[in-house]
C-alpha cells in the first residue's frame, strides 16, 4: 500500500521561508504527477502546484515567483521551497501522487497525504 508523508510546516513569519517534503512509500514502480494542494479554513482545497516525472511544472498564479516545486523520482519524493510568505498562504497544505503503479502492467492508482499546516503571522 502507498503512502504519502508530508513534513516541514509550521508557524513563519510574513516574508520567511518554508520548505515542504512529501515522500512516498511502499511498494512503487512509478508515479505519473505528483503536485500540492491547500486549504484554509472556510475555503476549498485548491492546486497549489503540480510537476510530472519528467519535471514539467505547474503554478496557480498566487504563488508564482515565489513557490518552486521540485521532485527527486529515485526518492520518490517532491519538495515545495516556499519563499516571501504571505499570511494568506496560510492553510493546510496535502500532497497528492496521481498516477501510481506497483508494476509495468498495474493499474494506475491516486493518494493523498494526510496534510502538514502551514501559518504564515507575525
Amino acid at each position: 500500500q502507498v503512502q504519502l508523508v508530508e513534513s516541514g510546516g509550521g508557524l513563519v513569519q510574513p516574508g520567511g521561508s518554508l520548505r515542504l517534503s512529501c515522500a512516498a512509500s511502499g511498494s512503487i514502480f512509478s508515479i505519473d504527477s505528483m503536485g500540492w494542494y491547500r486549504q484554509a479554513p472556510g475555503k476549498e482545497r485548491e492546486l497549489v502546484a503540480t510537476i510530472t516525472s519528467g519535471g514539467t511544472t505547474n503554478l496557480a498564479d498566487s504563488v508564482k515567483g515565489r513557490f518552486t516545486i521540485s521532485r527527486d523520482n529515485a526518492k520518490n519524493t517532491m519538495y515545495l521551497q516556499m519563499n516571501s510568505l504571505k499570511p494568506e498562504d496560510t492553510a493546510v497544505y496535502y500532497c497528492n501522487a496521481e498516477g501510481i503503479r506497483v508494476g509495468p502492467l498495474a493499474a494506475r492508482r491516486k493518494c493523498w497525504g494526510q496534510g502538514t499546516q502551514v501559518t504564515v503571522s507575525s
